[in-house]
């Protein structure tokens, strides 16, 4: 299979004629070329957004018409979920189950923007009392422009849909640059789009490389807006290109997130999140609850639980029945946590279980899901994220001290707390620095909640209304009552 970028409503390879290959993790084999374009097919990209968007094709369609293609994209990715989800399965790795849940979110995302601005449709303007009856001022919403969507491999299709559908339902084009490690299903959606009706140039594809492909659309002067997920490395520098025209950005960067467990609650309900919150999607989840502070009371006895529970999951090629844990998604990040893996065990960390590759896989990005105790709190694997099934456990003896311990970390994506005490997992989410807070649960993600971080964690949010309107310009529109004299050189002038 060889894929193409899609440009101005048109399918083509790269200028310079370029592909990299996509690797299955499972089984380290080739099965597909992907085009790898540069700086010229995405200046074309950019040319074809801006176009669109000057042009007002998208725009300024009605929001009722708008929400008729985006429903379309919608039944397109339903009506393609076997294909897809197989296809991200084989990409990045994961269990087909879990790729299956993904791409029916990506349907309905797009399902859930097009309700909300069909709901929005009547309202054409909002209305400010200026303390002046001479002066009629109202607030118009206008779509930002130009959106450069960079994202991730973790949740291929997924994260590129958190930010195509509100972007699009606010009336912006794209140009889209997935991760080179995961870029198949991205592929896929360009199709459902073009077959879709959506007006040629008002979303495009540019897979490739981040320093050639993404660097050029970040610095490129005619993109309004950065949408990028992805590390706190990579983020950086994005917000460093974009200072160059002061462009907006949106950035959903990595977390090293805490799951506080007290010892009223039932030890088996907490060893369930804890693996879910972890192990789920290989543990490749910014949000990934990966240190886990567990009340001194029942830390042994959970710890013992846990252990034995993460012994049993099925490990395995992503589309074989009942496998819950496949391969990391590419060498790279394989090499990358078995280098932390090594050090973690000689940082003065317990092994409890893992701590490499599972017994029986000669091949293949597998690593066993790992479990770390007692784990001194400046050690590697505690205070960064390591993007992989690797858990570390700290007890703690009183409240104060576990919220301290928790907040201390220069992330703050996501939180957790469990008690049977629900007065207390109120009282500690208020003081949980971080964007969205579990009670009770590890993991669970909305369309229609905010999702975005504190500190460096992010700026901005995704998805719910905040991830529509972070599509969205603010303009005061202010009309003076032409029948009334104004005589400011007489007037004290307008009142403040």
């Amino acid at each position: 299979m060889r894929t193409q970028l899609y440009i101005d409503g048109s399918f083509g390879p790269a200028d310079n004629g370029a592909t990299f290959e996509t690797i299955d993790p499972a089984t380290e084999n080739v099965f597909s070329e992907v085009a790898s374009g540069g700086a010229s097919d995405v200046d074309r990209a950019v040319l074809a957004a801006r176009r669109a968007f000057d042009s007002g094709i998208w725009s300024n369609l009605p929001a009722l018409e708008r929400a008729s293609i985006l429903r379309r994209i919608a039944k397109g990715i339903t009506d393609n979920l076997e294909l897809l989800s197989r296809l991200e399965t084989r990409d990045n790795g994961k269990p087909l189950p879990e790729a299956q849940w993904d791409i029916e979110d990506a349907a309905y995302c797009f399902e859930f923007y097009a309700k909300m601005i069909e709901g929005d449709a009547k309202a054409d303007s909002q209305a400010i009392d200026v303390g002046d009856i001479r002066f009629d001022s109202r607030i118009w919403q206008e779509p930002v422009g130009v959106v450069a969507a960079i994202t991730p491999w973790n949740f291929p299709m997924l994260m590129a849909v958190w930010k195509l559908a509100p972007a699009l339902a606010a009336g912006c084009t794209i140009v889209l640059k997935p991760s080179e490690l995961c870029s198949m299903t991205c592929y896929e959606l360009a199709r459902i789009v073009d077959t879709a009706g959506l007006p040629k140039g008002v979303f495009n594809l540019v897979t490739g490389l981040g320093p050639t492909a993404g660097a050029a659309l970040t610095a490129h002067r005619l993109v309004d807006k950065i949408a990028f997920t992805g590390s706190v490395a990579t983020g950086g520098k994005v917000m460093q290109a974009a200072s160059a025209g002061i462009r907006t950005v949106s950035l959903e960067l990595g977390g090293k997130s805490p799951f506080i467990v007290f010892d009223d609650c039932q030890i088996d309900k907490a060893v369930e999140w804890i693996m879910f919150g972890i192990f789920w999607n290989k543990g490749e989840v910014c949000s990934a609850t990966s240190r886990v502070l567990v009340h001194h009371r029942i830390y042994q006895k959970l710890i013992a639980r846990l252990k034995k529970e993460t012994e049993r999951i099925s490990i395995g090629v992503g589309d074989q029945e009942g496998v819950k844990l496949g391969p990391i998604v590419a060498k790279v990040q394989y090499d990358k946590i078995m280098g932390i893996l090594e050090r973690a065990k000689n940082s003065g960390a317990s092994l409890v279980t893992g701590g490499g590759r599972p017994t029986g896989f000669d091949s293949g990005f597998f690593i066993a899901p790992s479990i770390f105790s007692d784990v001194p709190r400046d050690a590697e694997i505690w205070t960064e994220e390591i993007f992989g099934p690797v858990v570390c456990l700290n007890s703690f003896e009183t409240e104060a001290e576990a919220i301290e311990m928790a907040n201390d970390s220069p992330f703050g994506l996501a939180a957790a707390v469990m008690s049977d005490d629900l007065d207390r997992c109120d009282r500690v989410a208020a003081k949980l620095r971080a964007g969205v807070v579990w009670i009770n649960c590890s993991q669970p993600t909305f369309t229609q909640a905010p999702w975005g971080g504190y500190k460096s964690s992010g700026i901005g949010r995704e998805l719910g209304r905040a991830g529509y309107e972070a599509y969205l310009e603010t303009k005061q529109v202010t009309r003076f009552d032409h029948t009334e004299d104004w005589g400011w050189y007489q007037a004290p002038g307008p009142s403040k």
